[in-house]
């Protein structure tokens, strides 16, 4: 019992000021929470609805029917993406596709958070009413600054899609689509059928 009590990890709350190396190690160690870097202090990810959490799910599961996992690797709520400078912001979209060869690194790592700096094809946030707000004026400006190829939001109770996709100058378009198929940008042969999508 002694030896628990001497190994235990201080508490931290939403709101501390941590440096960049502090918040991948309480990150790392505190597993089951859902920390978060937002201007250089924690903040915890809030729970999220049903359907927040199907429509989530189901886009994986029809992202991955269709990707070649010696290419590409989906990961749902648990990869935190920062630019490579600053680092005062770390956050943890609700699924980001990856490249196969930027888990290398990492794969054998027990040591490491799972954190991407280099842009990714696609990252993806679905609207949900304890996050709607904060994901358009914080995260998307961010995940813009990364230069990920494509970003959406998907809106669960709308069924709608709004598709950001970067252009050759480094700006966005933004289109947005209530129903038909939808193409990721940089991922080729995928496709995705918002019917089957939003199907309740």
């Amino acid at each position: 019992m002694a030896s628990d009590t001497a190994t235990r990890l201080p508490s931290y709350a939403s709101g501390t000021p941590v440096t960049a190396e502090e918040y991948e190690r309480i990150a790392l160690a505190e597993p089951g929470v859902k920390w978060e870097l937002h201007r250089g202090r924690l903040r915890e990810k809030p729970g999220m609805t049903w359907n927040h959490a199907d429509v989530i799910s189901l886009l994986s599961h029809l992202l991955q029917s269709q990707l070649s996992r010696t290419a590409f690797r989906v990961h749902t709520d648990i990869a935190r993406l920062r630019r490579p400078s600053p680092t005062k912001n770390y956050y943890m979209p609700d699924l980001v596709v990856i490249p196969t060869e930027m888990g290398r690194d990492l794969r054998e790592r027990q040591d490491r958070l799972e954190v991407y700096v280099d842009p990714l094809p696609l990252v993806v946030e679905a609207w949900s009413p304890s996050t709607g707000g904060d994901d358009m004026t914080s995260k998307l400006p961010e995940y813009q600054r990364r230069d990920d190829a494509e970003i959406w939001r998907l809106h669960p109770y709308d069924r709608s899609l709004i598709a950001w996709r970067r252009q050759p100058d480094g700006s966005y378009s933004e289109t947005v689509f209530s129903g038909g198929s939808v193409q990721p940008v940089a991922l080729p042969n995928v496709t995705i059928d918002l019917a089957a999508l939003f199907d309740p």
